[in-house]
């Protein structure tokens, strides 16, 4: 079983890239986890709605065609770290790859969020993707640190 995050957009800035490739490894220790980016839509003068659809394209091309997708969505359900500790257990336990799906500035468009068999959310802030990748990388870390346990998690 693979875990899989893809992402709309590059990380360019230095600091939250260097963050992202750490935690990266980090998780690498527990799970095999590949980062997939695809191009930013949002450049130039599209509308929205031209954006989603590219974006959702080239998110589908990234996705293996047999993994469970979970949306990364304002609309998903929120989970606390031991909760979503929890569901990547619960995930692991099905040989079926999971992928992540991150969007862009518009978010997911819907030809991606109707194919995904689940969405959760970050947070009830507005994240830009750059961020959001690095708490999902984070709380990948961190969630398989709890299922370990091990002292990396001081929460509750």
């Amino acid at each position: 079983m693979m875990f899989h995050v893809v992402a709309v957009g590059r990380v360019r800035n230095p600091s939250l890239r260097a963050a992202c490739e750490d935690y990266l490894e980090r998780a690498h220790r527990y799970i095999k986890l590949r980062m997939r980016e695809v191009p930013d839509g949002a450049r130039g003068s599209k509308s929205r709605t031209v954006v989603l659809r590219e974006e959702a394209k080239a998110i589908l091309r990234a996705t293996p065609s047999n993994a469970r997708l979970v949306a990364l969505s304002r609309s998903g359900r929120q989970l606390d770290s031991r909760a979503f500790a929890a569901a990547l257990d619960q995930w692991r336990q099905d040989p079926q790859d999971l992928a992540f799906l991150i969007g862009g500035a518009y978010g997911l468009g819907d030809a991606v969020q109707d194919r995904c068999d689940d969405a959760i959310r970050l947070s009830d802030l507005t994240l830009p993707h750059e961020l959001a990748r690095l708490v999902l990388l984070e709380q990948i870390y961190r969630g398989n640190t709890i299922l370990k346990g091990e002292p990396y998690h001081k929460g509750d």
